[in-house]
Order: C-alpha cells, then structure tokens, then sequence
C-alpha cells in the first residue's frame, strides 16, 4: 500500500506538473487513480531532473541508481521513490518499462536526434508508450493486443508533444522533428536552432507529424474497450485532451514557435464528458479488427516483456539490463571527460 502522505505528495506534484493527466485521472477508479498518480509523479520526476538541470548526464544517472534501489526494495527516502516502489511491488511491474523511461531521458542527456520517423518512434516508444503499457499494468491488464493499442495511444501523445514544442525545444537547442523530413524540405537544422521561425516548411512537417499522431489516436481506440469499464472514460479521457491540444496547434495554422498550444479548463471538462459518453458506446459495440493489429516495431519489446508471464521466484523480470548498462556507461564516460576539461580550465587559469 502507498503511504497517505506520499500519496498526497505525488498528487500535489502532478496538480501542478501535469495538467492534462491531472484531469483525466479524475475519470480512474481510486484502485487505480491512486498508484498512477504515483506512477505518473515518478515519470514527472524523471522527466524534471534532466530537463531542469545543465548536468543531465549526472542526472541520469543518479535516476538508474534510484531504480535500481526501487527494484532492491530499498527505495531512496523520498516519497516519490516509496510510492513507486509500493506500485512495482503491488504489480509486479516489469522492469524493462521503466527502464526504457531511463532510457529515452538517457537520449535526451545525450542531445541524440533522429534521422527517421522510425528513431522518432523508437523514442516516443521509451518516453512515452512505456507509461502507456505501465498504466495497463496497473488495471491488471497485459493482454498483448490491448498493450499494442496503448503504445499507439502513447506514440500518439507524444508526436503530439514533439509537434506542439518544437519552438521550445529549439530555443534550448533540442530537436526532434525526422531529420530526413527536414533534407526533404531543403532545411538545415542548425540554421533553423539558430533562427527558429514558423516558416512555410516547418508548419508542413509539422501538419504531417500531428497527421501521423491523429493516425495513431484512432488506432488506438479499440484498446480502450479491453480495459476495465471504470477505467475507460479516464484513458478516453487523456487521448481527448491530447488529440485536442493538436487541434489547436492546427488551429494557429502550424505556428508552433511563436505559440504553445494549450487547453483550457473548459474544454478539458467537456472532453472529460464526452470521454464518459464514448465509455459506454464502445461497451456497445462489437470488437474492432483493429485491436489484432501488429504493435509498432518500436514498441514490441515493451508489449513481449509485460504479455509474458515471469517465474514466480522472479516476478518483475531482468529488464533490458545490458542495454542500459551500456548507454550509461556512454553517459558516464561522457561525463568524465567533461569534468575533466573543466578541471583542466581551472588548472590553466589557474598557472
């Protein structure tokens, strides 16, 4: 069980941090409300400590040490880490998930951008869909076809984020549009950091991208209806919103660099309504073909690692451990060499 005081402290953390799964939470069942908002705290952690500090490397790793503690049963004495680590062991949360959210903050530290709309979805696959497959987990759902569905409900949010920031992130000099598309379109990504501007092109690759993500939104639907029915409205919920916040980029014709697009609390609470509404027609309607869909490439180890029942004397699994052992080490490797032509600076001013 989750200690109350953590509990509260998850939930005030993502009142501020996470508007829109703020409100679509309000939709789940307390059985599952409760550990996604400690699921959903941790995932915020994760995302603040690389993204709040210029030591990102560092910060990366201190969170593979976090996990790792987590997965010991010794979590750090925080309540962020108490609480997941009550979800993991409630659970039985494979570790490959959050291990692949360590992962693509892991890229980030690392400044990784991507050539194809594949490398795209392998990211979303780590930032996103794994949160997606996590928040199945936690209404006892591992269904391989539901599990697909939600890693295209997590893509589809988080090409909806990519599409939304992409004047943001350039001003901190990220870039995560397919580089491919921008040779396509005769742009140069360094001239583009340097002079972000909503030209022409960039509102075209942008319309493209969102029409990938409404592509994935809709794929997505039939997953809902293998969920528990209390937990539908919450899930249609956060598909909505998102979909929504694409809308509204459409809606400022593409301009992403001089806009953010939001929504309001109004439109949040009709969404939440008509989420409630689309709960009970899926209940009423025959199994789409959709739901047997093959699951993205990028995302079918997350689905293979959660469908997969583990040996009882080992529950949660080994996850992907060589492979994020082998990106840290480039990150601390990474970080070594840093420190030491910052000493070095010293040393020089220093004579």
């Amino acid at each position: 069980m989750i200690d109350p005081a953590d509990l509260k402290h998850c939930e005030d953390s993502i009142r501020t941090g996470s508007y829109s799964f703020h409100a679509a939470s309000k939709l789940l069942p307390a059985r599952v409300r409760d550990p996604s908002l400690a699921l959903y705290a941790f995932c915020r952690l994760t995302d603040d400590a690389v993204d709040l500090t210029h030591d990102k490397s560092a910060a990366v790793l201190m969170l593979g040490e976090r996990l790792d503690l987590i997965y010991r049963g010794q979590p750090r004495n925080a309540p962020c880490d108490r609480a997941f680590a009550a979800v993991v062991d409630e659970f039985e949360m494979p570790r490959t998930l959050p291990e692949a959210l360590l992962e693509g903050m892991a890229w980030d530290a690392m400044g990784r951008r991507y050539e194809t709309l594949s490398g795209v979805y392998a990211y979303s696959a780590r930032v996103a869909a794994a949160v997606g497959v996590m928040m199945a987990v936690l209404m006892r759902v591992r269904d391989p076809h539901a599990l697909a569905r939600a890693c295209d409900l997590g893509v589809a949010m988080q090409l909806t984020n990519i599409a939304r920031d992409v004047g943001e992130d350039a001003a901190e000099g990220r870039f995560f549009l397919p580089l491919e598309w921008m040779n396509e379109a005769g742009l140069d990504v360094e001239e583009f950091l340097a002079r972000p501007q909503p030209s022409p092109s960039i509102r075209r690759l942008t319309q493209k991208l969102l029409a990938d993500a409404n592509r994935l939104y809709f794929r997505s639907e039939p997953g809902v209806a293998e969920l528990p029915f209390a937990c539908r409205p919450g899930i249609f919920a956060a598909r909505n919103i998102y979909a929504a916040i694409g809308r509204e980029v459409r809606r400022a014709d593409y301009d992403n660099i001089t806009r953010r697009a939001y929504t309001n609390r109004r439109q949040k609470l009709g969404w939440l309504i008509w989420s409630s509404i689309q709960a009970l027609t899926v209940s009423a309607m025959p199994r789409s073909a959709v739901l047997y869909g093959k699951p993205l490439a990028e995302c079918a180890y997350l689905v293979e690692a959660t469908a997969t029942r583990r040996p009882s004397d080992n529950p949660w699994g080994e996850g992907r451990a060589g492979e994020i052992i082998a990106i840290l080490a480039q990150l601390e490797a990474r970080e070594r060499k840093r420190r030491g032509a910052t000493l070095e600076q010293y040393r020089r001013k220093a004579i």
